[in-house]
């Protein structure tokens, strides 16, 4: 694929990921606060609205039908729909885990620990797909993990009316766990693209997405199931603060919004790496923490402001590591190229073609 080509499209994946980065939590706040009880429910919600994406599905097919002779309806082998559900559990408990955080936590709260899985996804990036790290990468994973400190210090400022202590603890807790375990999920799905002894395209993105997103909702569903929740959920609706008809507009622009998220997610991993995506979810914290204080009234306090700063100096420090590789690859790219062709350019020629 062009260069040029591949860049519209990974700005493409990033808008929509920013898109359900920023809409989904947002939406799923908005269950909780107006009187939304079920975490299950919620979790389920996350990936609940898989079957749209066979809707882009059926498109490709019918575009490789006009391209090749007897196209395959599934692509995906084996190997990476073994992935995708490995994934898709590990999806299904990180949804429950996010979902927890959010019931007990103010949006912006949140947001701001959710951000530290780039420093998780850090680390297990070196493990797994072998990312070296530069003194910018753990430049960002000192900053965001002072950042998650700082709120865990000062939690008690913004702790949400009439609940308690330990229910405010165990949502950071759980937030921060969800950040964990998500940072796990990104570095999975490129090892798996790496694994997968196929060409990996717009198709086979999403197919995965559907998987992942069908097996996690399994997983929701069995939960729900097990905390007796379906019974608890047909009284919802009529006692929901906006209306019943707000209650079910809610649930299907949180799930939809969920599904851009994901979908976003796989994209940028496709067109780069799971560390631009983790980048990417990182910057929608400051859009959330404006979003919280504008729609939600939420209180913007000091340790907030803190770890937003850091938050953001993590996240610049990150991105001009990754740029300065990027400027160093190229570089040498360019002077292998030189050397193919035969042609030694003069020092002050090869520093201004860099």
């Amino acid at each position: 694929m062009a260069m040029s080509k591949r860049f519209i499209f990974l700005l493409i994946n990033c808008l929509v990921l920013i898109l359900g980065g920023c809409g989904g939590p947002m939406i799923m706040r908005l269950y909780f606060i107006h009187g939304g009880k079920s975490i299950w429910f919620s979790s389920f919600l996350e990936t609940a609205g898989w079957p749209v994406i066979i809707i882009p599905l059926i498109s490709q097919y019918f575009r490789r039908r006009a391209e090749e002779a007897n196209p395959r309806l599934i692509i995906m082998n084996f190997r990476v729909l073994i992935g995708s559900t490995v994934i898709g559990v590990l999806t299904g408990l990180d949804d429950y885990l996010y979902a927890y955080g959010i019931a007990m936590l103010p949006v912006s709260t949140s947001s701001l620990l959710i951000a530290t899985q780039l420093g998780f996804l850090a680390v297990f990036s070196f493990f797994i797909v072998r990312q070296k790290f530069t003194a910018y990468s753990i430049n960002a994973v000192v900053l965001l993990m002072i950042g998650a400190g700082v709120l865990a210090v000062n939690s008690s400022g913004d702790r949400p009316i009439g609940e308690s202590k330990s229910d405010y603890v165990l949502g950071f807790i759980m937030t921060l766990g969800a950040a964990v375990l998500y940072g796990l999920v990104l570095v999975l799905v490129e090892f798996v693209y790496q694994k997968a002894k196929q060409e990996i395209n717009y198709t086979l993105v999403l197919e995965f997405q559907l998987v992942m997103c069908f097996v996690a909702t399994v997983f929701s569903t069995l939960g729900l199931a097990a905390d007796k929740g379906f019974q608890k959920l047909s009284r919802e609706p009529p006692n929901y603060s906006l209306g019943t008809q707000m209650y079910y507009v809610v649930v299907v622009l949180g799930a939809l919004s969920w599904q851009f998220f994901f979908l976003g997610v796989v994209g940028v991993i496709n067109y780069s790496s799971s560390l631009v995506s983790g980048i990417i979810i990182s910057l929608t914290t400051p859009i959330n923490e404006v979003l919280g204080v504008i729609f939600y009234g939420e209180k913007f306090t000091a340790s907030k402001g803190i770890s937003l700063v850091l938050a953001l100096w993590g996240f610049v420090s990150y991105f001009y590591g990754e740029y300065k590789q990027m400027r160093k690859k190229t570089k040498i790219a360019k002077e292998e190229e030189v050397q193919v062709c035969g042609v030694e350019l003069p020092p002050h020629q090869q520093i201004l073609s860099v």
